[in-house]
């Protein structure tokens, strides 16, 4: 028997981000280590992961953690957590694991402990186990993981759809899915994304009729957007313009590098004399692949838009395809995107979100996996709270207990002692690590907090110069001013900050001595109080004093 306890340290009431964690008495096994992008003011945050400070904590327990599949949401915070802990064991199968390498590449960062699983084959951990079972979303080689314990089964799906057209590094090993439902699954960890979407997500997920359409409707250029992970929308691209005399041209390393590496390993079919380079990116007809990343949702459209890109100049008879439903958080910056193509008379063909679904799924997708696994307790996963709580409404539906449906917030740890669920107020603390540029450190609250400040009210730079030997006042004090107001029209404010900054030095000037602290922390008080009474902003106030 057993004490088992599952938590997550990302992924609830929220999208990205994902890192779920499940012990085993003294074993501990994490399920993905992913990123989320800021949707809001970036402030120039590039990325947030889950702060791992548990996982260094208790290094010497982790068995391994086990990537689902190779999208960022559920592998992005790998090279942030190796960089800090090289020897942590990593397992993924095949393409998860080239996609993981081709991230840490970039990174600059060297793992020491990756593990290529194979499906189906069960990799034991003294009394427990884990079993990975290939199911299917937008990325080949994708994994559900059935950790075995003498309680039973803790069964993570990761994201899925079923549908049983995707067959080889797509399909779905539904006979296995069924075998695990028949034993004895104590949880069920669903996602949650698409949990208040009626019906099946298939065939929503499917464009290769709407790409045919664009194809005979557009004869000339058509540049589509493409999301190099989804690499099934990639492949219906290529079965589509295969049926035709098109090329296509592929644009950007990271682009280039996922494509050529799918078709080594045979992921991806495609005619090798439908690719295309350089000299056939003015062809009539062409069909040139851009990368649409999330981070940077549409950067690569926009700089062509910009006639910023060293190798695509846009003409009227081009054709924007971007191949992707608009997700949430970009739906500004899609309207503005198309909006901007359509200003320049150029044509723009946008898949509907209300017609076409990205791959998760939907409630007869996760109602079917509830039936198949027949779990004791369920826990939904990965999405919003209310998307959460659509899917314990379906687990409810089902006939699952309603005390046996567990919704949590990241942090909120439940604990099973020989397989019955315990009353508990535990919390392990979680938080985000906020990620700027090729920093490894978090950036943190209050250099946030900053920087919302110089977004909204800008800098003001109080600047003097006092000599050395009678601490007088040689120059200055200068006012200088950024994002704050417009000098031109504001001259009677600054003269009078001026006044107000002079008064302040001197009297804290005596004896030959200057408190320089006192004069910082006065301008700051003063300066603000003044600048608010006149312009209702408060800038940032930074005092500069010094002696020649």
């Amino acid at each position: 028997m057993s004490k088992i306890k599952i938590f997550a340290l990302g992924g609830l009431n929220e999208d990205g981000k994902n890192m779920y964690v499940v012990t085993v008495d003294k074993d501990i096994f994490i399920f993905d280590a992913g990123l989320k992008y800021p949707k809001d003011i970036l402030l120039g945050i590039d990325y947030i992961i889950p702060d791992y400070t548990y996982l260094k904590n208790n290094i010497k327990k982790i068995k391994g953690i086990f990537l689902s599949h190779g999208h960022e949401s559920n592998i992005g915070a790998i090279s942030d957590i190796v960089m800090d802990l090289p020897d942590i064991p990593i397992y993924a199968m095949k393409y998860t694991m080239e996609i993981l390498k081709i991230q840490l590449e970039l990174d600059k960062v060297v793992a020491k402990n990756l593990h290529v699983i194979k499906p189906n084959v069960k990799i034991n951990f003294g009394e427990n186990s884990i079993f990975p079972i290939q199911i299917t979303h937008s990325i080949p080689d994708t994994t559900l993981y059935v950790l075995n314990t003498h309680d039973g089964s803790i069964v993570y799906t990761g994201d899925f759809i079923f549908d049983p057209t995707m067959t080889n590094h797509f399909s779905c090993d539904m006979g296995r899915l069924a075998y695990v439902g028949k034993q004895n699954v104590l949880c069920l960890m669903t996602e949650s994304m698409y949990a208040e979407k009626p019906g099946f997500t298939s065939p929503k997920h499917r464009v290769a009729s709407f790409i045919r359409s664009v194809l005979h409707d557009n004869e000339n250029r058509i540049i589509m957007s493409v999301l190099p992970a989804h690499i099934y929308r990639i492949q219906e691209i290529f079965d589509e313009v295969s049926k035709t005399n098109r090329k296509i041209v592929i644009m950007g390393k990271m682009l280039q590098d996922i494509i050529n590496m799918s078709l080594a390993g045979k992921y991806l079919t495609i005619n090798q004399n439908k690719i295309g380079d350089l000299s056939n990116l003015n062809d009539k007809g062409v069909i040139v692949l851009v990368s649409d990343l999330k981070d940077k949702p549409y950067a690569n459209l926009e700089r062509i838009l910009k006639d910023n890109d060293k190798y695509i100049k846009l003409n009227e008879t081009d054709t924007i395809f971007i191949t992707e439903p608009m997700y949430l958080g970009i739906e500004k910056r899609m309207v503005m995107i198309m909006d901007e193509f359509a200003r320049r008379k150029i044509n723009v063909v946008a898949l509907s979100n209300k017609n076409h679904l990205l791959f998760h799924p939907s409630q007869e997708d996760l109602m079917m996996m509830i039936n198949m696994m027949n779990p004791k307790y369920y826990f939904p996963v990965k999405g919003n709270y209310k998307d959460q709580l659509e899917n314990a409404n379906l687990a409810l539906k089902l006939g699952i207990n309603k005390n046996n449906i567990l919704l949590k917030q990241n942090g909120d740890v439940i604990t099973f002692i020989n397989g019955k669920l315990q009353d508990s107020l535990e919390k392990v603390e979680v938080d985000e690590v906020l990620i700027d540029g090729k920093s490894q450190n978090d950036v943190g609250e209050l250099v946030l907090k900053d920087r919302e400040m110089l977004a909204e009210a800008g800098i003001v730079l109080v600047s003097a110069t006092l000599d050395k030997k009678t601490k007088e006042i040689l120059a200055g004090p200068e006012i200088l001013t950024r994002g704050f107001i417009y000098v031109k029209d504001n001259m009677d404010i600054l003269k009078e900050s001026s006044v107000i900054s002079e008064r302040i030095i001197k009297n804290n000037i005596s004896n030959n001595y200057v408190d320089y602290n006192n004069i910082k922390q006065e301008i700051r008080l003063n300066l603000g109080k003044y600048f608010y009474e006149e312009t209702e902003c408060r800038p940032m106030i930074i005092t500069v004093i010094g002696e020649v």
